[in-house]
């Protein structure tokens, strides 16, 4: 039977302790850890020399072990007369000068100012169960104490699992009090070995220095979390919340050595340095069912840097077949973060180490050598080329990194979306005249698989010896008008998109060049349509391809407005009888999806949609006439891919087929 109690509410009542260490017997009992994984911190901020007074002590070793070092002023108080009758029997003979006396925290008979340390471990949380107001009285009582019996330049050394409404408490009295305010984590007291009787939680040791209080003074508030650097945080709130990701994060890693996450999708970690605000990798944890057939428990794949965007790396559905492919039973992804340097890939495995082990399946702990798998012998090369903000999507980058096969590529990553590729060119390197290398981006590479098929719609309007109108509602980087620019001739493209700043970086970076045949307009895209509509204004093609800036939506394209009735009836206004309008949905949200394809057979005619493999998205063709069956919807698509595929090559913008024929027309799903 466990002698834990059942409720945390007992941690107060004295009549528990005293149950408690009857049952327990003189073995020690050491909820945070033993002197050997405390005393790096209780060492540098307790001296020989200090006084100290040793509150709840229970029958924990610590007072014995300092006093065993050289600490020879120490007294100990605890509310259970059982305990202190034990302590003074095991401990009198032995360690002659360390004092034990049956007194209550709360009513201490010593004379003010006469310690110089108050030692707590574990006391305030056994005191402070909850934030009643009972409760709160009782530790105002408490800290009043302590302030009392401490004298100025005295330390209040309190050991504690730092539950949040602890934490408030003690940042409410202290700060406040003029005391420095200082919160260390205690690595070594979490690595040891749990016997059943310790939590699995972060140990963490609170220094409360006392100083004579200064009108108007600014708090000193400070966390240490690993490797001795002391971080200074402005808000009491920045405590907090730095306390409760270590917090957060620990019983992450507690969940993972107990047990599988299979079947239970994925955990994610942020990893930081010390005083960094940025993460610097984030890693994912991925289990599959342990087989015994293999000793390949773990291991840890490093993503080079801007690879991190591809589909295998960047989606759970990719970290899975690449869990599967690994064939580990638990695998750790890390991905890398822009804007920090990494030395080499052996240097990212040094740093990463100690954190993966934390990471690992039951029975592959300590002494285990994790392997570090990757792409390729090093950890890529991402180079920013430029920076900027726009007022539509905030922060952006336009970089240049290698992807698979060494191949360079020239990214718009919007920075509140690091995850997700806004635009992507591939860039050809040119020799001029001059000798010297330049980059020029490859009009023929789409970067995602739905614009391939953007532009089978635009090949279904496209006739062959007359002008074809198209009006493409959102520019993003250029790359889908650049490519139908090219490809068909006799093409007239009005591209349209709400931000400036589009127009600007797809000019700069993404090759997009306007003339007679590309036109680029700022505008509102549902008002430029509903605008076209009204005028009369007509197109044999419409695309939309619009993302949301909601990220917290199931649906991210395009945003739900776009696919309003009267947005859509516009729509079959400007393409007439014979025109079609082709949408990229990315929709997550069945539900979602649903009222979407309803509102779109609500007002087209004939609806039909093909769902890309790999990839959220799903191209959805509509137009204002009847096609009577699915034969027809399919022979339509088919000779439009047919056309596509025949264009790029005649224009020498692909060397092979573009368009996978066989698989488009077998999936195309049919909805009238």
């Amino acid at each position: 039977m466990s002698l834990l109690p059942k409720s945390h509410e007992e941690f107060s009542h004295r009549d528990f302790w005293n149950s408690f260490f009857k049952k327990r017997g003189t073995r020690a009992f050491e909820w945070y850890g033993e002197y050997p994984e405390l005393c790096g911190l209780l060492h540098k901020y307790i001296k020989p020399k200090d006084i100290i007074l040793m509150i709840g002590c229970g029958n924990s070793s610590l007072s014995a072990d300092l006093y065993d070092v050289g600490y020879r002023h120490l007294t100990n108080i605890d509310i259970s007369h059982v305990v202190i009758r034990q302590m003074i029997e095991t401990h009198g003979k032995d360690r002659p000068d360390m004092v034990y006396k049956q007194m209550d925290a709360l009513h201490m008979t010593f004379d003010d100012n006469e310690f110089s340390v108050v030692l707590d471990k574990g006391t305030l949380d056994a005191l402070m169960p909850d934030n009643s107001e009972e409760v709160q009285k009782r530790i105002d009582k408490l800290f009043s104490e302590i302030d009392r019996v401490l004298r100025v330049g005295g330390r209040y050394v309190c050991v504690s699992l730092l539950q949040e409404h602890i934490l408030l408490k003690l940042l409410e009295y202290f700060p406040a009090a003029g005391w420095m305010f200082r919160v260390c984590r205690c690595i070594e007291a979490e690595r040891k070995s749990p016997d059943g009787d310790g939590p699995a939680f972060p140990v963490f040791v609170v220094i409360c220095t006392k100083f004579k209080k200064l009108a108007n003074a600014t708090p000193v508030l400070e966390v240490c979390f690993t490797c001795e650097q002391i971080q200074r945080v402005k808000t009491q709130s920045d405590v907090v919340i730095a306390v409760r990701s270590v917090q957060q994060s620990a019983m992450v890693c507690a969940r993972l050595s107990r047990g599988t996450v299979a079947g239970h999708g994925e955990v994610s970690l942020d990893l930081h340095r010390p005083n960094e605000d940025t993460p610097r990798y984030t890693v994912y944890v991925l289990d599959q069912p342990y087989s015994r057939e293999t000793s390949r428990r773990f291991a840890a794949f490093i993503v080079p840097q801007g690879r991190e965007t591809e589909w295998l790396f960047a989606t759970p559905e990719g970290r899975v077949a690449l869990l599967k492919s690994a064939g580990f039973d638990r695998l750790a992804v890390v991905a890398l973060h822009r804007d920090h340097t990494y030395k080499g890939l052996d240097a990212v495995q040094e740093e990463l180490c100690d954190s993966i082990l934390h990471l690992a399946p039951p029975g592959c702990r300590q002494g285990n050598q994790i392997p570090f798998l990757s792409v390729g012998s090093d950890v890529g090369r991402r180079e920013v080329c430029y920076r900027g903000h726009s007022q539509m999507s905030g922060d952006f980058v336009v970089e240049e990194a290698e992807g698979d096969g060494g191949k360079l590529f020239r990214r718009l990553i919007f920075l509140n979306n690091q995850g997700t590729v806004q635009s992507e060119a591939r860039l050809k390197i040119l020799k001029s005249r001059k000798g010297k290398p330049k980059k020029v981006v490859d009009i023929g590479y789409l970067a995602s698989d739905y614009l391939i098929y953007m532009t089978v719609g635009v090949a279904l309007a496209a006739p062959e010896n007359s002008v074809c109108h198209v009006a493409v509602i959102g520019l993003g980087g250029g790359g889908l008008c650049s490519f139908i620019q090219h490809c068909f001739t006799k093409i007239r493209i009005t591209a349209v998109d709400i931000d400036p700043v589009m127009l600007e970086i797809a000019t700069n970076y993404f090759g997009l060049v306007q003339d007679e045949r590309l036109g680029v307009y700022i505008r509102d895209g549902i008002q430029y349509i509903q605008q076209a509509a009204e005028k009369g204004t007509t197109f044999d093609v419409v695309l939309f391809d619009v993302d949301s800036k909601n990220h917290t939506l199931g649906m991210s394209c395009p945003p739900k407005e776009f696919l309003e009735p009267d947005v859509l009836q516009a729509v079959k206004t400007c393409i007439g009888e014979t025109g079609f309008f082709v949408l990229n949905l990315v929709c997550r949200n069945v539900d979602l999806r649903m009222q979407a394809l309803k509102n779109l057979t609500a007002v087209f005619d004939s609806v039909s949609s093909f769902k890309l493999e790999q990839e959220v998205s799903e191209i959805v063709f509509c137009c204002g006439f009847k096609v009577v069956t699915g034969d027809e919807w399919r022979s339509l698509i088919e000779a439009a891919a047919v056309k596509v595929n025949a264009l790029a090559k005649k224009r020498k913008l692909q060397a092979d087929n573009l368009v996978d024929v066989t698989n488009l027309v077998s999936s195309l799903q049919i909805s009238t």
